[in-house]
């Protein structure tokens, strides 16, 4: 099985006037819910479905809360979660605040099965 793609004219944003370039874009092939996943992993064990989605439930809400309190979660082999921030900058440690800060997201580094499954991925072209 391949990934498909298709390919996306894009302008330079730093020169709005140098013509476009062409670039690859991963065509989603569908997606996979909660629900979904936990009838999966019901199928895979001896739990059944409400039991896995729950757990699944549970972790959402446990990573939500550990992340707005700053922690790092780490999932064992499956990778971390942090928040990130960037922020504009200033001369002296003293004039930064968290007004500075002008973006924020969550960062997710995965563990080496995952790593290891975009170095073995095969891509198509889309017709």
């Amino acid at each position: 099985m391949a990934v498909k793609f298709k390919v996306l004219p894009r302008k330079n944003p730093q020169d709005l006037l140098a013509p476009e370039k062409y670039y690859a874009a991963v065509i989603n092939n569908g997606e996979v819910d909660m629900e979904t996943l936990a009838g999966m992993i019901a199928y895979q064990s001896t739990l059944t479905d409400t039991d896995c989605y729950a757990v699944l439930m549970s972790l959402e809400h446990n990573i939500i809360s550990e992340l707005s309190q700053g922690r790092i979660v780490r999932l064992g082999k499956l990778g971390n979660f942090q928040v990130s921030i960037s922020s504009g900058g200033k001369d002296t440690p003293e004039e930064v605040s968290a007004n500075d800060i002008v973006n924020n997201r969550i960062l997710f580094r995965p563990g080496k099965k995952l790593r290891s499954m975009l170095s073995i991925l095969t891509y198509r072209k889309a017709s």
